[in-house]
């Protein structure tokens, strides 16, 4: 299994992007095509994607159907900037969180203001995922590892300092953007047995 620590190691580009059937062909302009081999796992604005003919200059990357329905992927055009990460190895330090790069959803910035020496941005989740995020816990919004600094119903607001908005493309994030949402897969995780739980006691006291 491959993970990510949603801390954000090149800014590249989308060079081109052709739909193949229900899915999509990337090619990836980064000098992170380097130190990829072919079948190794890349996240792509949190989205983890095998590269494919990967060069100095880059890589190519396949999105399946699921991939572009469930991900802003779909919705790339040539010369878009993308947060790009390598799946982490197991020497390195884990500086963010724990990350899948299996993308939850889509979100939305609700809006952009200036806060100190950065950024607040507030985000609007989808309903079925705000049992998972918790204020102070770990989200994952277009790859990047953030922590959550208050959360109203359905809307997530994190805190983003210069490095974070000059090294990722929260820097040109405005209202209507569209973000990939992965929630804290430990979270996934309890709610899921604890939900499992309870329902076999329901059934126990039937």
């Amino acid at each position: 299994m491959n993970v990510f620590t949603g801390l954000i190691q090149d800014l590249g580009s989308v060079a081109s992007i052709d739909r193949i059937g229900g899915g999509a062909r990337l090619v990836i302009r980064t000098p992170l095509g380097a130190q990829l081999a072919p079948g190794d796992s890349i996240a792509v604005n949190g989205v983890c994607l095998t590269a494919i003919d990967p060069t100095a200059d880059g890589f190519a990357a396949d999105a399946i159907p699921q991939t572009l329905d469930n991900s802003t992927t779909g919705a790339l055009a040539p010369d878009a900037p993308v947060n790009l990460e390598l799946a982490m190895r197991a020497e390195d330090r884990l500086g963010g969180h724990l990350v899948q790069g299996h993308v939850d959803s889509v979100g939305t910035v609700a809006w952009v203001r200036d806060e100190d020496l950065g950024k607040r941005v507030a985000i609007d989740v989808p309903e079925h995922l705000k049992d998972f995020i918790v204020d102070r816990g770990s989200i994952t919004l277009n790859g990047v590892s953030l922590t959550v600094a208050a959360i109203n119903g359905v809307r997530v607001e994190v805190a983003l300092i210069p490095e974070t908005l000059e090294r990722t493309t929260f820097g040109t994030a405005e209202p209507g953007s569209r973000i990939n949402v992965e929630v804290d897969a430990m979270a996934k995780q309890i709610a899921t047995l604890v939900e499992r739980y309870l329902e076999r006691r329901t059934e126990a006291t039937a």
